[in-house]
Formats: structure tokens, C-alpha cells, sequence
């Protein structure tokens, strides 16, 4: 049997639009979990209240979760369609939980936008579909969960679906090209097989749009980038840092660096969904063993590069940036929390070098004096703690971030330049 295209798939959207419920159901339906595993949760779901719980419970591992029903942390599940063998990102829609969002979408290859026929747009729906485009996803479908709420009614679809289309219209998408499938995840209708319940619609189901996604070209050419998600010790095996390959590859044998703390390693053994890899490849999730380097040197949004061409630490850094939503105006001096690939750090805002026109890309004010909601600018930011940036240019999963302050996600945007750090 041909091992099939492997696809990253983000779910994301507003909290309550039925994500881990949809993929739940996708995850029993293509097989990836058996009958008795969701009898079992849909005990749990009743026991504590939450009836209809039981598919998203597959999702929402955490005790927290299933007490308070929504998700926290992005959790990873893999399922397999004709065509690709699929992992799928469940991003949390929780306002606070943007940031976890950032750091799934950012591994997305393709994504799918949940909207609930029932609820219409609501303020994360806007918030991820313009996160998805800054962060270079251009691949999505829409899907119009509830429709078994609305009575299955076209009209109601409609409805919603223009909206939709308008909100995705005014980021930048050619809606055209973006599918729309009315669904009910609680229900399974369109997820892996036809409706009977609308037969008004004559589309693909999800599944069926899923496999007309694209995978990217992997770029394997380039130098090793892999950001680390989190490092477990594990009994029998030490140190087990893990995390996605970016760019490159990674094998045994091979001599690394851990940036930004320089601690050099050899990479001893490297495993994927608990089988040994001779070689990781962009796009594979990985767990794997560093010789000569101990659970202290490592961490979350370190990142590991060949020690022939380590990871960028950067100094200074100039990029392009969208202010998506500020209650007054950012200026000089500004210190918001920054998200890049899986690390988090204060930088400040050192220059407003530009203000551009967000139709034409020109220049519409040199060095202003603020920028606010709405505009697009070039600012050269400071990172107050040593971390790895890179252009986005030659790494854009390392080159692409978002500013949060006060809870929300603030402004977002690509790395253009790195002023790298002189490493002492």
C-alpha cells in the first residue's frame, strides 16, 4: 500500500461553532476511533452534564476541558481520506486561547473555517480568518455548521453564507475559489457522506473537499528549522524535546544546535506517532533525542538548526505589520507580548518607519508619528529576551507573529529583516 501525502489541517473559528464536535464525528466516521472508545466518552459526557458532549470529548482531553466544554490547548488527531493521511489541528476559538490558535494555524497547511449557520459571524470568526491569511494559509473551506438547528433551510444558509463571504471578501480571499458546506457535525450530515436532509445542496462534503486540497512543495532544500512545542522526560529515554520540522531535515546522526542558548547535540533517535524515522521531513511532528544536551538547555520556542548554520538570534528585527484591532494608537516605545512560531516574548517598537497604502502596498507616510486599527506599517521591533527570528523570506513559518496586549490579538505580520544578535 502507497504511504499517502500527509496534510496538516487547522479547524478554526468562533468558541461554541461546533469544531471538536465536527472533527469528533470526522475522527468516528473514517475510523480513526471505534464505537466502544465514544460509548465510553459518551458516558463521561452524560455523568457530567454535558449530553451531547460526546464527540468532542475525543478532542478535549483535559479533565479541565470537559468540565467547562470548551477547548484550551491545540490537540493533534490523525484520520485518513482517499486521498491524504491527515493530522488534524483543533484550535481552540476561546478569546484567550488566541495564542495557542496562533501556534496551530502556523502549522497549518490548509484550514477550515467553522461558522455556525445558528450563531452567523461572530467576533473570532473575524479574528482567525484574517489570523489564517497573515500567517499564509490560503487554502480553506467554510464549514456552515447547525444546519440540523436551522431546520436544514437553505434560506438560512444563504444568509449566512453571504456574510461569510463578504467578511472573507473585505481580508483579501478570492471567495470564488473558497467552498462552502452546510453540515451538521452533531449529526454527521456532509462531514464523510451526502445529507439526505439537504438535498438543495450539490456539493463535495467536507471529506471530498478536503482531498482537493494541496499539499505545499515540502522545502527540504533549505537549512534544518524546527521550533520546539514542549520537553518531556521520559523513563528509558531522557530528554524528549518535541516539535514540528519547519524547513530541512533532521537525521540521526546529525550534529545540532539548540538557539538561542547555542548548546550543541547530536541527534540520537527520532520518532513520529511512536515509530522510528530514519530521516524527519518538514511537516512531521516529531519527538526525538539530543545527545549532550540536558532538559535545562532546552525549551519551548527554542529552536534547533544544524550547527553549520544555526538558527538567526535576533537583536533587532524589521517587519510588516497589520494593526488589527487597538483601542487608541501604538507608537515608539510600545511593549507587546509577540508570538513567532512556538516562543513568546516582550519586544518593543523601536521606529515606525512607514505607513503603507493597504491597497497598493506604496508608501503613505514616511516615519509616522502612530499607527492605528487598520493600517499597515514597516516598524523595526526590539526583542527584550534573546530569541529566534527569521526572515520570512527564507523561513516563513519563523517569519510570521502576532502582538497580543489586554487579552486580544493586537496587530500581526511577517518578518522583512533581522538584525542578527552577536552571539558572546
Amino acid at each position: 500500500m502507497a504511504k499517502k501525502e500527509h496534510l496538516n489541517l487547522v479547524f478554526i473559528g468562533h468558541v461554541d461553532s461546533g469544531k471538536s464536535t465536527t472533527v469528533g464525528r470526522i475522527l468516528y466516521e473514517t475510523g480513526a476511533i471505534s464505537e466502544q472508545t465514544l460509548n465510553k466518552l459518551k458516558d463521561e459526557a452524560a455523568k457530567v452534564g454535558k449530553a451531547t458532549f460526546e464527540f468532542a470529548f475525543v478532542m478535549d482531553a483535559l479533565k479541565e476541558e470537559r468540565e467547562r466544554g470548551v477547548t484550551i490547548d491545540i490537540s493533534h488527531r490523525e484520520f485518513e481520506t482517499p486521498k491524504y493521511y491527515c493530522t488534524i489541528i483543533d484550535a481552540p476559538g476561546h478569546r484567550d486561547f488566541v495564542k495557542n490558535m496562533i501556534t496551530g494555524a502556523s502549522q497549518a497547511d490548509a484550514a477550515v473555517l467553522q461558522v455556525s449557520v445558528k450563531d452567523g459571524i461572530q467576533p473570532q470568526t473575524k479574528e482567525h480568518a484574517f489570523l489564517a491569511k497573515v500567517l499564509g494559509i490560503n487554502q480553506f473551506a467554510v464549514n456552515m455548521n447547525k444546519m440540523d438547528a436551522v431546520g436544514y433551510k437553505k434560506e438560512e444558509y444563504d444568509k449566512v453564507k453571504a456574510e461569510v463571504e463578504k467578511l472573507l471578501k473585505g481580508i483579501g480571499y478570492k471567495v470564488e475559489n473558497v467552498p462552502f458546506i452546510p453540515c451538521s457535525g452533531y449529526n454527521g450530515d456532509n462531514l464523510t457522506k451526502k445529507s439526505a436532509n439537504m438535498p438543495w445542496y450539490t456539493g463535495p462534503t467536507l471529506i471530498e473537499v478536503v482531498d482537493t486540497f494541496k499539499v505545499p512543495p515540502k522545502p527540504t532544500d533549505k537549512a534544518l528549522r524546527l521550533p520546539i512545542q514542549d520537553v518531556f522526560t521520559i523513563t528509558g529515554h531522557g530528554t524528549v524535546p518535541v516539535g514540528r520540522v519547519e524547513t530541512g531535515k533532521m537525521k540521526p546522526g546529525d550534529p545540532v544546535i539548540v538557539m538561542p542558548s547555542g548548546v550543541k547535540g547530536e541527534v540520537k533517535k527520532i520518532e513520529m506517532h511512536h515509530q522510528e524515522l530514519t530521516e524527519a521531513v518538514p511537516g512531521d511532528n516529531v519527538g526525538f533525542n539530543l545527545k549532550g544536551v540536558d532538559k535545562k538547555d532546552i525549551k519551548r520556542g527554542d529552536v534547533i538548526g544544524p550547527a553549520t548554520s544555526p538558527p538567526t538570534v535576533a537583536e533587532e528585527f524589521t517587519a510588516q505589520i497589520v494593526v488589527l484591532n487597538h483601542p487608541t494608537a501604538v507608537s515608539v516605545g510600545y511593549t507587546p507580548v509577540f508570538h513567532i512560531h512556538t516562543a513568546q516574548f516582550a519586544g518593543q517598537i523601536s521606529e515606525l518607519v512607514e505607513k503603507k497604502d493597504p491597497k497598493t502596498g506604496q508608501t503613505a507616510q514616511a516615519k509616522p508619528d502612530f499607527i492605528k486599527t487598520g493600517d499597515v506599517a514597516i516598524v523595526k521591533i526590539k526583542p527584550l529576551k534573546p530569541i529566534v527570528i527569521e526572515k520570512f523570506s527564507d523561513f516563513p513559518p519563523l517569519g510570521r507573529f502576532a502582538l497580543r496586549d489586554m487579552g486580544q490579538t493586537v496587530a500581526a505580520g511577517v518578518v522583512l529583516d533581522v538584525k542578527p544578535k552577536v552571539m558572546s
